[in-house]
C-alpha cells in the first residue's frame, strides 16, 4: 500500500468466524463503534486484533 500500513485479511484471522444464527461472517472481538464501521466497509487497515489463524501451527506448536 501507499502509506506503508498493511492490509489485515480478516479471512484468515482466527476472530473472524461464521456465525450460523445470523447465517454471516462476523468479527468475534468487541469492537468499539468506530473499528465496526471500518470492518463493515472493508477499511479496517492493519487491524490490532489480528490473529493468524493457522490451526496446523498451533498443533505443531503443541508436539
Amino acid at each position: 500500500m501507499k502509506d506503508g500500513k498493511s492490509r489485515t485479511n480478516c479471512e484468515s484471522c482466527m476472530n473472524y468466524y461464521y456465525d450460523e444464527e445470523y447465517g454471516y461472517y462476523t468479527c468475534d472481538v468487541s469492537l468499539d463503534e468506530d473499528e465496526m464501521a471500518r470492518f463493515i466497509t472493508g477499511t479496517f487497515d492493519a487491524c490490532p486484533y489480528f490473529q493468524y489463524g493457522d490451526e496446523y501451527k498451533i498443533v505443531r506448536h503443541q508436539m
